[in-house]
């Protein structure tokens, strides 16, 4: 992708702005920056000529860019180096989230990106508020937006992938997708989730269910368990489903962070 000699040695900016953009973009040593961010750095950070940025290539890779043009049309740079960006964990987790109120179901999106998530489901419960899958399919765009500018605020070097929305007893059938599988539930009091983590190398694969408000219901217990899915606790305290959902990815995934 980079054909110019690349440093990739560990080292940060943090008061730089950082932009995830396509790989194309890239181009022997230089970057035009697509027409959204030209638009952004131009008119809303009115970032000038010589000012520098990192740009982000999705697969972890991240450029300091030096600017050479900027306007709302046209914007481009020049790549100074490069490094592997450094600040995702080693555990790669996929939260399935039981849709519930836009707002939350947002915020949640926006967080658990910024603890380290590195994928969303969006599931349809018994008890969740959403019963029509096709209806959320305007949505994406805007989740997508908000996975995308979590990721750059965060610092991180992907942006979470955001699956279909699934059933809840269709994606409990993929629980062999994934190295492990945990449901998060109040009644369960003997396996805590920092210690069932504990048991998984770094690397893993795992995905975590979080229902919607309610909970689940008798049969979606029974489904899952049958699945060999593994319920899990998270304390003696009853949490909202947004806050079970980022102290969950929370608890997981600072077990998981690289040495920097």
């Amino acid at each position: 992708m980079y054909p110019y000699r690349a440093n990739y040695t560990i080292g940060y900016n943090y008061a730089m702005h950082r932009f995830f953009i396509p790989p194309e973009s890239f181009a022997a040593g230089r970057i035009a920056f697509p027409a959204e961010c030209a638009r952004q750095m131009a008119r809303v950070l009115r970032l000038q000529p010589g000012e520098q940025v990192i740009a982000l290539d999705g697969s972890g890779n991240e450029a300091v860019v030096a600017l050479t043009t900027v306007s709302p049309a046209d914007t481009r740079g020049e790549v100074l180096r490069v490094y592997r960006n450094r600040r995702e964990p080693s555990l790669h987790l996929t939260l399935g989230l039981g849709l519930t109120q836009r707002e939350k179901f947002e915020w949640v999106l926006q967080k658990a990106t910024e603890a380290g998530a590195s994928a969303f489901v969006p599931l349809i419960t018994r008890r969740s508020l959403v019963q029509n899958g096709g209806q959320m399919e305007e949505k994406y765009p805007r989740w997508r937006r908000i996975l995308q500018e979590a990721a750059e605020q965060s610092g991180r070097g992907i942006v979470p992938a955001l699956l279909p929305v699934q059933p809840f007893d269709v994606f409990i059938r993929q629980c062999r997708s994934y190295d492990c599988g945990w449901l998060a539930w109040e009644g369960e009091t003997s396996r805590r989730l920092w210690k069932a983590a504990g048991t998984i190398p770094a690397g893993s694969r795992a995905a975590l269910l979080i229902g919607a408000e309610g909970g689940w219901d008798d049969e979606e217990l029974s489904q899952a368990l049958a699945a060999g899915w593994q319920p899990v606790s998270l304390g003696r305290r009853i949490l909202r489903t947004e806050t079970a959902a980022i102290v969950a990815a929370a608890l997981l995934l600072a077990q998981f962070e690289t040495e920097v």
